[in-house]
């Protein structure tokens, strides 16, 4: 049977696997499905239309589910989405979608959440990215896979974090950050491409000296951003191992806007 603690409530409606685990004094709410093997510790609220699924450790006083922070959402049944084997640490808030976008707001597989994050409505977050403690995104932010935000990095709404990229601790975005970059600053400056990272996680060299060139065409060589772009597809064709990483930072780049602009 679920492991429930005999001061936790749970909603008749709510459907948990049967390894499931629920902390003393946690609530959840008539919406939510937990799936196979995740822990939830004491003291959460899990409300709303929420999805949960396997094998993620949820800690102590966590709120998710809740309704957006939008003075526009009226007790619209959005939703919040969450992967598998994610780790959810102390007092993180995770709201709902809203009806202004697609309702729901996102977290993928294999993320690594430390305290205090907070994700806004329409927020989505890819996989195996890290998130360190008090990172605070605002509405319909989108993070890509492997990303790393410093503590205490602050996202303005709308913004595009890439694959692969990261940010310093108290780093503020007010701009899109593309794939690879690492950027420090408020607001937030380009600093380099995120090598040893790549290197890490299985880059070729030949990869890396790609990501490199693109470095050097997007903020070493004083090109426009048309320009850079155009540097940048060049690459597939001298260096063939590169093509899905230029590909990723070619369509990163067609999607921002000219109003946001890309990190400086």
């Amino acid at each position: 049977m679920t492991a429930i603690h005999a001061t936790a409530i749970v909603d008749p409606g709510a459907e948990l696997d049967s390894s499931v685990t629920v902390g003393p004094y946690t609530i959840i709410g008539p919406h939510v499905k937990v799936g196979a093997g995740t822990t939830i510790g004491p003291h959460c609220v899990i409300e709303g239309h929420t999805t949960i699924g396997q094998d993620n450790r949820i800690f102590q006083f966590n709120s998710l589910g809740a309704i957006p922070q939008d003075k526009k959402y009226a007790s619209e049944p959005c939703e919040l989405i969450i992967g598998d084997r994610n780790n959810i640490r102390e007092f993180c808030t995770f709201n709902i979608g809203s009806p202004g976008d697609t309702g729901i707001t996102r977290v993928g597989d294999d993320n690594w959440l430390m305290a205090y994050v907070h994700l806004a409505h329409d927020c989505e977050v890819g996989n195996n990215t890290i998130f360190a403690n008090n990172s605070q995104l605002a509405g319909h932010v989108h993070v890509g896979d492997w990303a790393i935000l410093g503590g205490f990095t602050v996202v303005h709404q709308f913004v595009k974090i890439g694959a692969h990229s990261m940010t310093a601790m108290c780093t503020l975005l007010f701009a899109d950050l593309p794939p690879f970059v690492m950027c420090q600053g408020q607001p937030a400056q380009a600093r380099s491409m995120n090598y040893e990272g790549l290197r890490r996680r299985g880059f070729s060299p030949e990869r890396v000296s790609a990501v490199k060139a693109m470095h050097k065409a997007l903020y070493r060589d004083d090109l426009t951003l048309d320009a850079a772009r155009s540097r940048i597809a060049e690459l597939e064709q001298s260096v063939p191992a590169s093509a899905p990483d230029v590909q990723m930072m070619l369509t990163f780049l067609e999607k921002t806007s000219p109003q946001r602009g890309i990190v400086r």
